[in-house]
């Protein structure tokens, strides 16, 4: 017998739901701030209320951004079964119960029947290794300050063409020399640990054999691939968006687009590699020069280029081979 509770995560508080009987009709809430010293609180009401062991209990959650973290980790490490949904899959499922209204104790209810919905269908959250959450954390402050760094680059761009101060100007140029220095100082940590782990350096050599991708789309897929069990290369690129996405109605035929699902910081990236490959990578030139040659626009060709690159490294790294090119 398995009890179910879901938890709608916020950056402030956390939204309690126990599915109470057989039928799962009747319910018992509580909302509790998402603070680390109240964590404990949260797992005594569960089992209290459950009257049951950490281990039957299934705890339904949403990915959110970082604020669903500290608590995963926490009821992880108590024994609690942790499904981590995602956000796409459960507002369907939202949808096919029919909820008009949305709040926090509503989510909270539509996890917890979620999670009921996937009895014997469930693919249970587990912890990363240590060394990925250290990667993951170092990736995304990279990301954080190399995000500041240009937009500080904008900003001293146009003040030099306005009438700003010297001091602003001063100022301006200060930050960026700051935001720089711990730029260079965080990319250098970042390949010192990835050298630490054999399979992490390994899989790093084998990404930059890739002509296109140089360092820093070598550091974002080491992660990717490592955290990402993927199965097959059309699974990498639909999950990083990069599958064709149809535009038609009735007679109606649109451009066909990229879905642009999956995380946009790797895409952003992946297109200034794809830029780089479709001149240098033989197998990526030779599909940007037929598309453009079939009246593809340069965008549509980048697109492919894009889909062919991180399927060319998805295939490096299943088959842990350096990168041959198929046309000469």
């Amino acid at each position: 017998m398995c009890e179910y509770i879901g938890i709608d995560v916020g950056k402030e508080n956390l939204d309690l739901c126990w599915l109470r009987d057989s039928n799962k009709d009747k319910i018992k809430t509580k909302t509790v701030n998402n603070k680390l010293e109240l964590f404990d609180s949260i797992a005594l009401w569960i089992t209290k209320n459950t009257k049951t062991e950490p281990q039957d209990i299934l705890i339904t959650l949403e990915a959110t951004g970082v604020y669903h973290e500290g608590l995963v980790y926490f009821l992880h490490k108590l024994g609690f079964k942790i499904l981590l949904s995602n956000p796409g899959k459960a507002k369907k499922f939202a949808q096919s119960l029919g909820l008009i209204h949305k709040t926090d104790k509503s989510d909270a209810t539509m996890l917890a029947k979620y999670g009921f919905s996937q009895l014997g269908n469930i693919q249970l959250w587990q912890p990363e290794a240590e060394e990925l959450c250290e990667l993951k954390s170092m990736c995304r402050r990279l990301s954080a300050l190399e995000k500041d760094s240009r937009r500080e680059n904008n900003r001293l761009e146009a003040s030099k063409i306005s009438d700003t101060s010297k001091r602003v100007l001063k100022s301006l140029v200060d930050m960026i020399d700051v935001l720089e220095f711990e730029i260079k100082a965080l990319r250098q940590d970042i390949d010192l640990h990835l050298d630490r782990y054999a399979e992490l350096k390994k899989n790093k050599q084998l990404l930059l054999s890739i002509k296109g991708i140089g360092p820093v789309m070598a550091r974002e897929l080491v992660y990717l691939f490592a955290a990402k069990h993927f199965t097959s290369a059309k699974q990498v690129a639909a999950y990083a968006g990069l599958i064709p996405r149809l535009n038609e109605s009735g007679s109606f035929k649109g451009r066909t687009t990229l879905s642009k699902s999956g995380p946009s910081r790797i895409r952003a990236k992946l297109f200034l590699a794809a830029v780089s490959a479709s001149s240098f990578n033989p197998d990526i030139k030779a599909q940007y020069d037929r598309l453009r040659t079939a009246g593809k626009t340069k965008m549509q060709a980048l697109g492919a280029a894009m889909r062919k690159l991180i399927q060319i490294c998805f295939g490096v790294i299943k088959h842990q081979t350096e990168y041959q090119p198929q046309v000469t």
